[in-house]
């Protein structure tokens, strides 16, 4: 009996009644449902996402909107926490619900909603604390029931950090163009401050030039002042001796005077007196006036001559005066140019002081104009739109590049090759609850292990090309998944499910009903380690072993490269991997037969206590 004879004569048992059909239909439809149904139900969850009840509850009070150091308060609030309930309602990532604190408390606990978010009474007071003297965060609330649905513990707590950084993000532009206004402010107010000091430090330098001038003439003044001080004692020293001879000559002058002046004054008497004796003399009348007339004109010249002395008396007198004067100004101007050459002395040294300090001024007030340009340099110019880009540059300073060296199209393809794969071994598992792994009957009449092999193998390998061959009519038709090398898929999938076709063979033949719940058991190691869902990395470390090990976790990975147009090496890897584990299976099946043709076995007589 050939193989093909085989085949169909195992085929025509499990077709031989209408319910053999029927089951062997349903079987061969096991992964179809599987695989299909569940892919079905989550191919794109994150769609519905907007249908998710969420409770939305805004207690946010306000608060006076903050300005920088150079703006004046205008008096208007600003309410963050309507402006974040308005970004979310408007975003509709979930069926937000604004509520009161109660409602929203009654509604988490009832399931109306799947988890509560909460923008408390200080929200905006928080954020806008930054710009005064007592900081704090602000806070969004979360709270979740996991009795409702763990997973919306996982979408909240996203769904809230996706909330703070936006706002942090709102608030840091905000923030920061505020902060950049202020530097603006700041930057003009530093041009003003350095056009001043420049006039400053012009002025400065034009004040030392003059404190120089000035310095040079107060020390030729000291000089001058000193040598007139010296003249004027001189001077005072001269005038004192003409000032004591004069004096000298006016008391004579005094004196003589008085002596003139006395004999002019006794002229009168003297004319009596000769007139007197004259007459004792006998003399007559006109002899004594002959004799008088002739003493008239000595009297008249000693008149003259007493009033010409007294006038040079006077004079005399004058010039004494005059020499005092002399003298005494003589020595106020000695002492007053003494003082004058004093004050001239320091008033030089006050001169030279100021032109130092003047020449440090003009210095410090060339480095201050110099610093203060240089600020003005090291703040950069801006515009109210530069402003805002650098605000929002600052809020948000990375942004992400997302590309994919393979992609899948949503969630239910992402998953799809792990269920396809394991919809295979399903199928396969199913096949073998109604064929026989091997024909007691072509056991008895071939002694040709490898030709019962292979007819034990062939007939659920090609049922389950079948299945997979459904299954991929389902992904691509009926769910439209796209496929970067369908042809590709489709052979991984038809090898997997012949790949495990062999295992469960060879399981049966050696451990028969057994062998069937290790199938199952084998099923089970392998759902928990292919990294279908979570990577295979976060496995405990044994588990993370059996993945390196069982051929699950190479037929999600082959599916994978072709479904999603990933690297065609890796795949030829995954496939040579699964041609070991069938080539190994197919050939401890033909062990297995080959022992079976030569002896029985206490299991071959008595049926086993599964199945």
């Amino acid at each position: 009996m050939k193989v093909p004879a085989m085949i169909a004569a195992e085929l025509r048992r499990l077709t031989a009644s209408r319910m053999g059909v029927i089951a062997l239909i349903a079987l061969v439809c096991v992964p179809i449902l599987y695989g299909g149904l569940y892919l079905w139900a989550n191919q794109d969850p994150y769609a519905k996402f907007p249908d998710v009840p969420v409770a939305l509850v805004v207690d946010d009070e306000g608060a006076p909107e903050p300005t920088t150091g150079t703006e004046a308060a205008t008096g208007e609030t600003v309410n963050y926490g309507e402006d974040v309930a308005d970004n979310l309602i408007d975003g509709n990532a979930f069926d937000w619900q604004r509520m009161t604190a109660d409602e929203a408390a009654d509604a988490l606990r009832d399931g109306s909603v799947d988890f509560t978010v909460t923008i408390p009474a200080d929200f905006s007071a928080a954020l806008t604390s930054a710009a005064g003297d007592d900081p704090r965060q602000a806070r969004i609330e979360l709270e979740t029931n996991d009795a409702n649905n763990y997973l919306a513990s996982s979408m909240g707590t996203q769904a809230v950090e996706k909330i703070r950084s936006s706002v942090a993000e709102m608030v840091g532009s905000e923030a920061a163009e505020r902060l950049l206004t202020g530097l603006s402010d700041v930057r003009d107010s530093l041009v003003s401050a350095v056009d001043g000091a420049t006039r400053l430090s012009d002025g400065a330098n034009t004040a030392a030039s003059g404190s120089a001038s000035l310095a040079d003439g107060t020390a030729q003044l000291a000089t001058g002042t000193a040598q007139l001080a010296d003249g004027a004692s001189t001077l005072a020293a001269g005038a004192q001796q003409v000032s004591d001879g004069n004096r000298q000559l006016a008391d004579v002058a005094d004196r003589a005077g008085s002596v003139v002046q006395q004999a002019t004054n006794a002229l009168p008497q003297v004319r009596a007196d000769i007139t007197a004796l004259l007459t004792d003399q006998g003399l007559a009348q006109d002899e004594i006036d002959q004799v008088l007339a002739r003493l008239d004109p000595l009297a008249t010249r000693l008149q003259e001559g007493n009033a010409t002395v007294q006038d040079a008396v006077g004079k005399v007198d004058r010039l004494a005066d005059g020499a005092a004067s002399l003298a005494s100004g003589a020595s106020q101007l000695a002492s007053g140019a003494e003082s004058a050459a004093t004050g001239a002395a320091a008033a030089n040294d006050g001169a030279a002081q100021l032109r130092d300090g003047l020449g440090t001024l003009a210095s410090g007030t060339a480095e201050l104009r110099d610093g203060l340009s240089s600020g003005v340099d090291a703040i950069p110019a801006s515009t109210p739109d530069l402003r805002s880009l650098q605000a929002d540059t600052i809020a948000d300073p990375v942004q992400v590049s997302s590309d994919k060296v393979a992609s899948a199209e949503d969630y239910g393809a992402g998953l799809a090759p792990f269920f396809a794969a394991l919809s295979a071994w399903i199928g396969i598992y199913a096949l073998f609850l109604i064929v026989k792994p091997i024909s007691r009957r072509a056991i008895t009449a071939l002694h040709s292990p490898i030709r019962v092999t292979l007819a034990g193998w062939l007939t659920p390998a090609m049922l389950g090309a079948v299945q997979m061959l459904g299954l991929m009519g389902i992904l691509a038709i009926t769910l439209g998944f796209t496929f970067d090398n369908p042809i590709g898929t489709l052979g991984v999938m038809i090898v997997a499910s012949a790949t495990f076709a062999a295992i469960i063979l060879a399981l049966n033949v050696w451990l028969g009903s057994v062998g069937q719940f290790i199938g199952l058991v084998l099923m089970v190691l392998q759902l928990v380690t292919a990294g279908g869902t979570f990577p295979w990395q976060t496995l405990p470390a044994p588990l993370a072993a059996l993945h390196h090990v069982l051929p699950l976790g190479y037929v999600v990975d082959a599916m994978r490269q072709l479904m999603y147009g990933g690297d065609l090496a890796r795949a030829g890897w995954d496939l040579a991997v699964l041609g070991i584990w069938l080539a190994g299976a197919l050939t401890l099946a033909a062990i297995g037969v080959t022992r079976m043709t030569h002896r029985r076995t206490l299991r071959d007589l008595q049926p086993s206590l599964i199945g």
